[in-house]
């Protein structure tokens, strides 16, 4: 009869646990231009652009972190480029993360985190375009995995650069 340790299986494994401790609108802003301008074609067909960023860190409590999704999205006319719309979203979230190893942090703080919040960002979105007189936005889904590993890339070419 052998024993688990002595062929070298692990004999229980914990998955990464998450709580959500809270989420919210950290800073806001939308600019109706077209509407301050007196500018009210709806026949307009908008050019909308869209940027995300996050930025993740650590809490001085333990095992909490912080992660904020920063969303500008502009929206101008197609053929002047006049500006309708600017809309800057900062949606934060605290997060309880434990069993989990130091380098699998980061990549799951930039990634789950943000899939958690995503639906809820995107709905403030829709009202709040909504409310401004325009037809709601609905942001499509965003992969956070590819967003993430295109990061490390981007940091890996830069510190390969030689000066």
């Amino acid at each position: 009869m052998t024993n688990d340790k002595d062929i070298g299986i692990p004999l229980k494994t914990t998955a990464p646990k998450m709580k959500v401790l809270n989420q919210f609108i950290k800073d806001l802003s939308f600019e109706n231009i077209a509407a301050q301008n007196g500018i009210s074609d709806q026949n307009v067909k908008p050019d909308i652009k869209v940027s995300i960023g996050l930025e993740g860190k650590k809490r001085p409590v333990e095992d909490q972190y912080d992660l904020i999704i920063k969303v500008s999205i502009s929206s101008k006319t197609g053929g002047s480029g006049e500006v309708i719309f600017l809309l800057e979203l900062e949606y934060g979230g605290i997060f309880e993360i434990t069993n989990i190893d130091s380098e699998q942090l980061q990549p799951y703080l930039l990634v789950e985190c943000p899939r958690i919040m995503f639906p809820y960002l995107r709905r403030i979105i829709s009202d709040i375009t909504s409310d401004g007189g325009y037809p709601p936005l609905n942001l499509e889904q965003i992969d956070f995995l590819s967003m993430y590993q295109a990061g490390v890339e981007r940091k890996a070419i830069k510190s390969s650069k030689i000066n």
